[in-house]
């Protein structure tokens, strides 16, 4: 997904509404159960992937642990990283 396509699925909804991300998974590998694990987002990261694109990473989970993640990945990295949090 684009950045201009996350912008205009979001441009209708109510502006105080809660973003979240939701990621779904199967139980189990041989399963049609699947688990939906809901997450609030934190904060967002550019970086660059494999192929040195930029992608844009939304972030979330426990507020304690984004703050660790992300000081983390400032730590790991020479160069800025214009992330919000």
């Amino acid at each position: 997904m684009r950045v201009s396509e996350l912008i205009d699925m979001l441009r209708d909804q109510p502006p105080d509404a809660e973003v979240e991300l939701a990621v779904i998974a199967p139980v189990e590998d041989d399963s049609e159960d699947i688990t939906v694990d809901r997450y609030s987002v934190e904060g967002m990261l550019p970086w660059s992937d494999d192929d040195d694109e930029l992608v844009i990473w939304l972030v979330g989970g426990e507020e304690d642990d984004v703050e660790a993640f992300l000081d983390a990945i400032d730590a790991d990295h020479d160069h800025d990283h214009d992330h919000d949090h």
